[in-house]
């Protein structure tokens, strides 16, 4: 990578052009280049404009551009090069020149007029892309780094987000969508974690929740890198105002296993150096959260829900709602048990239950015996031993500065669909409902999430865990939870759970992904320029820029699998 510089060029690039076919608007404009002049796509310009007391500046981002000349066909342009001798000199020079498409951003003083015919135009600065996006409108002490712009001409900026519309109260929620390994993700949502816990207001209140759903990619974010960061990575970083540092104060929840008993070791892809802790689930751990187990489960009659409730009401004490079974429920202690015994069956044979038939019940056990006996990964565990945490005490225990990993990545899809619903139904239950009685909560908390497709589909109708997450989607910037999720498809998404979403960043996608109504919101031409972003660079969307901008951002100054 080339040093970063600022360029100090203001040299003019080309002039504006309006023509009878293709006239300037207050929300677009062209002009020609220069001839040998090298301009991009997403780079950043300015043109003079009018004003009543003299000049001003309309800044606009370049999103196509195009060739032409005064030859009429193509066949002309075979014909005078000697009936197609490539190797020969054209019998008639052709006149040609590239005109670039600009959609407006803003203009310094509000003067929204089309900018006239050959009016000059040049590369814009860091301070005039900082006025273009109006982050030059954001107090210092609501900006978040989010990247960087390279300019073509070599000029870099630091793009700012409002901190007000990530973490509220504005606005809240980051959406990360791309073709995995391309896009990286994962690296981004980690980078700008990093970014907000340095540079956010009130950052020493903020707290992190992490899930790690691949491998072992997450595992080690309180570790530095082997060899540490190159030295351009380096100068990514202090141009962005941030110190490349991993995590500190990080504590890791990884998931027990069939084997754990005798090795002690979790079901994890790797164990963490240093303060991890297991988790299991018992049935007295459960069964007020059964309705996220068998989220995934079609349900149109409502029998399985029904049967749910009767469960719940059952093992709760009336007095105190916690675990408590009743005396109609006192052959029940663990998973076997209630699968086994009465009252859901009598005799080796179900029995109904309520309202619920008898037919209605023996499917409920047949689809809870596959999920926490048959096909499972082994955190469902008789009794809960005293080695393993439960996972909503740990989570509710989460302070100001400290971050959370919970491990999922080798749970089955059931499974890690319990996990991420009893966090968001923890986290929502002491921000919604029991806030007032906690002590010491962080004022915000992050929530880091992959593949979130899997648990708010586009197409999942109204199931607990949708519903867990559209209450955060929807209420979470005024409670003070931040939903951060990532997935490959963002159509594939929620449509209210995106919607709600602050900012949306967009990494490398294929046409037929752009092409759903979920990017409406992006340009024809932007859209043919997402499908052939580099590892490594976005477009960003954010509800204070006027255009979605493409940026670059430094590699995650943590251990990463795979990575020396």
């Amino acid at each position: 990578m080339d040093s970063i510089v600022d360029s100090n060029d203001r040299s003019v690039i080309g002039l504006s052009s309006a023509t009878a076919s293709q006239p300037n608007s207050s929300d677009e404009f062209f002009f020609w280049l220069a001839p040998n002049l090298i301009v991009n796509p997403f780079d950043i310009v300015e043109a003079e404009q009018v004003a009543p007391d003299g000049k001003s500046r309309t800044f606009g981002i370049v999103t196509t551009l195009e060739h032409s000349t005064d030859s009429p066909t193509h066949l002309s342009n075979f014909i005078s090069n000697n009936f197609g001798q490539v190797s020969s000199e054209p019998n008639t020079v052709r006149q040609g020149t590239t005109v670039a498409r600009v959609a407006v951003l803003s203009n310094d003083r509000n003067i929204y007029v089309p900018v006239m015919n050959d009016r000059p135009v040049r590369f814009a600065d860091e301070a005039g892309i900082h006025t273009a996006l109006g982050i030059d409108q954001v107090a210092e002490r609501y900006r978040i780094p989010a990247g960087l712009i390279e300019m073509s001409n070599g000029t870099w900026a630091v793009v700012y987000l409002d901190g007000r519309y990530i973490l509220g109260p504005e606005g809240a929620h980051v959406n990360i969508t791309g073709i995995s390994g391309l896009a990286t993700k994962t690296s981004y949502a980690i980078f700008l974690i990093q970014s907000i816990l340095q540079k956010a207001e009130k950052r020493d209140r903020i707290g992190v929740i992490i899930l790690n759903v691949k491998h072992g990619d997450l595992l080690s974010i309180d570790q530095s890198p082997r060899g540490g960061l190159t030295p351009e990575e380096h100068q990514l970083w202090q141009r962005l105002g941030l110190t490349p540092q991993p995590f500190g104060n990080v504590r890791y929840l990884l998931p027990y296993g069939k084997d754990t008993d005798t090795t002690g070791r979790p079901n994890s892809f790797r164990t963490p150096e240093r303060n991890w802790f297991l988790y299991a689930y018992s049935l007295a751990d459960t069964y007020d959260k059964l309705d996220l187990l068998l989220s995934n489960i079609p349900d149109p009659w409502d029998t399985v829900g029904a049967l749910i409730g009767e469960i719940h009401q059952g093992l709760s004490d009336p007095k105190t709602g916690k675990w408590g079974p009743s005396k109609k429920w006192g052959n029940v202690t663990d998973w076997s048990s209630l699968l086994d015994r009465e009252p859901l069956v009598k005799d080796g044979q179900a029995q109904p239950l309520g309202d619920v038939r008898a037919v209605s019940v023996g499917r409920f056990r047949r689809l809870l015996r596959r999920i926490v006996q048959t096909r499972q990964t082994g955190i469902f565990v008789s009794q809960r031993p005293n080695k393993a945490k439960k996972l909503a005490e740990e989570i509710a225990r989460i302070r100001a500065g400290e971050t959370i990993v919970v491990d999922i990545a080798r749970l089955a899809d059931d499974e890690q669909t319990l996990v991420f619903g009893d966090i968001l139904r923890t986290i929502y239950a002491l921000y919604a409902e029991e806030g007032s009685e906690a002590q010491d909560l962080p004022e915000k908390v992050i929530i880091f999430v992959d593949e979130l497709n899997k648990y708010a589909p586009a197409r999942g109708g109204e199931s607990p865990i949708i519903q867990q997450v559209l209450d955060i989607a929807e209420r979470g910037r005024s409670l003070g939870v931040v939903l951060l999720g990532a997935e490959q498809f963002m159509s594939a998404v929620h449509e209210r759970v995106v919607g709600n979403c602050s900012t949306v960043i967009i990494g490398r996608s294929g046409s037929a992904e752009l092409s759903s109504p979920a990017y409406r919101f992006l340009d024809q031409a932007v859209k043919a320029n997402v499908s052939r972003l580099q590892k490594g660079e976005l477009v960003i969307s954010h509800a204070t820029f006027r255009q979605p901008v493409k940026l670059r951002f430094p590699r995650p100054a943590y251990l990463q699998e795979g990575i020396t």
